[in-house]
């Protein structure tokens, strides 16, 4: 592991997602421990987007953006809101140049699948109706997220390419949750790994999807067909049980003729990308930027 990280290891939380109410507390005094972003130069503004029912979203809105990103949080379907995700989608708004759209989107146990993504997808098809008044053009929109937000957003993908739009140009996944199976080395041997490991990711998956029969739309990994889909830019962790199901995704994603950028870090862990101290978080932070804003350029 790499040494800076290693370090903070022993201040991160246990938790295991049994008791959602108090893990949500928890996570929300992690995050609000977090440096507070520097907002010089953004617009930030909270704002509700008409649903059934409505979805709250937060929009940083750099000067002279080009396009914007669906933005979706981590916590394990299960914690997290535009609070916590605020020192995340701020950055990514400075880092990228882009309008990031953060998404307050229902969470599990009590608001299993599909809530949380049929709440991405309201706000999607509501960026790409109202994109004039947000400055941008509708085609230069993407969708992306950290851990079980980045596997919403690679569902939202697989489903506006199956309903025809609205149309997505990219989708920027970091360590995302894509297979509730468990299958892989990675998540049959990570049973220690530090802020997620198998029985967090089972309790996540458990709580997703419910009495719900896992599909494509839930997990996409489970998708036959992934063909047609947008580029796709992949982050994994290498002590992460997500790791090998999101390697295998982007492989298959090169096999059915989608482009696709793969950066497996090495020496991290699920999350570790909150240690901003670190040099490699750093540089995790400031490529996810990078990429999106090279993929939204003309």
């Amino acid at each position: 592991m790499d040494p800076e990280l290693e370090a903070f290891i022993p201040l991160f939380p246990r938790a295991d997602l049994t008791d959602p109410v108090t893990d949500r507390k928890n996570f929300a005094d992690l995050a609000a421990a977090v440096p507070a972003p520097d907002l010089t130069g953004l617009d930030v503004e909270d704002r509700t987007v008409p649903a059934d029912p409505d979805v709250p979203v937060r929009i940083y809105r750099p000067r002279q953006a080009q396009g914007a990103v669906i933005w979706l949080h981590g916590g394990g379907f299960v914690m997290g809101d535009v609070e916590t995700e605020h020192p995340w989608a701020a950055r990514m708004a400075a880092h990228s140049g882009a309008v990031v759209i953060s998404v307050g989107y229902r969470l599990a146990p009590e608001h299993p699948y599909p809530a949380a993504l049929d709440d991405a997808h309201a706000v999607l098809a509501w960026t790409a109706e109202h994109a004039a008044g947000l400055g941008i053009a509708p085609e230069r929109i993407a969708v992306g997220g950290h851990s079980a937000g980045a596997g919403i957003a690679a569902a939202l993908a697989l489903r506006a390419r199956d309903r025809q739009g609205p149309p997505i140009r990219y989708q920027l996944l970091n360590q995302p949750g894509l297979d509730d199976r468990q299958e892989t080395w990675s998540q049959r041997h990570f049973t220690d790994t530090p802020w997620m490991n198998r029985d967090k990711v089972t309790a996540a998956w458990r709580h997703y999807l419910g009495d719900t029969p896992a599909t494509p739309d839930a997990a996409p990994a489970r998708a036959a067909d992934l063909s047609g889909l947008p580029p796709a830019y992949i982050a994994t962790a290498e002590l992460c049980p997500n790791r090998d199901e999101d390697i295998t995704y982007a492989l298959r994603l090169l096999q059915a003729g989608v482009s696709v950028e793969l950066h497996q870090w090495p020496g991290t862990f699920h999350g570790s990308q909150a240690i901003l101290s670190a040099e490699v978080s750093q540089r995790q932070i400031a490529e996810l930027g990078a990429v999106l804003r090279r993929a939204l350029a003309e």
